[in-house]
């Protein structure tokens, strides 16, 4: 490679190649990583999302079985085919019928709640945000 640095019948690779690997390999870390955070945090909120999407479900669902109900609950939910993800909190807020809203976060993984809002009976998805 660079055998102005290297005298006659000597094996290996001198400091000054070792150190240009060693800054290549840096850079690139520092592209990758903060890349890599980034996509991590993008796959927490499509699991918020799609958390609040089966709790939606499950909700219309529980609705269909028992039409007379006047609020309904994370067990509800559960009786009707949800199951949540390990570590995401799924909150029933003012669950009726075809309205109220449904509210997914996890608190360790640093973004921002899944809200589904439900308003006679049309779903609204307020995607979370990367923080």
């Amino acid at each position: 490679m660079l055998k102005i640095f290297r005298k006659e019948g000597q094996k290996g690779f001198t400091l000054i190649e070792l150190m240009i690997v060693i800054a290549i390999i840096g850079i690139l870390a520092a592209i990758a990583i903060p890349q890599f955070i980034q996509y991590r945090k993008r796959g927490y909120v499509a699991t918020l999302n799609s958390d609040c999407k089966n709790a939606y479900t499950a909700s219309v669902a529980y609705t269909v079985d028992h039409p007379d109900v006047a609020t309904i609950g994370l067990t509800d939910l559960t009786v009707s085919g949800y199951s949540q993800t390990t570590g995401v909190d799924t909150v029933p807020g003012s669950l009726s019928g075809n309205s109220g809203t449904i509210t997914c976060s996890n608190t360790t993984w640093g973004v921002t709640n899944a809200v589904v809002t439900i308003t006679n009976g049309v779903m609204a998805m307020n995607a979370s945000k990367i923080q």
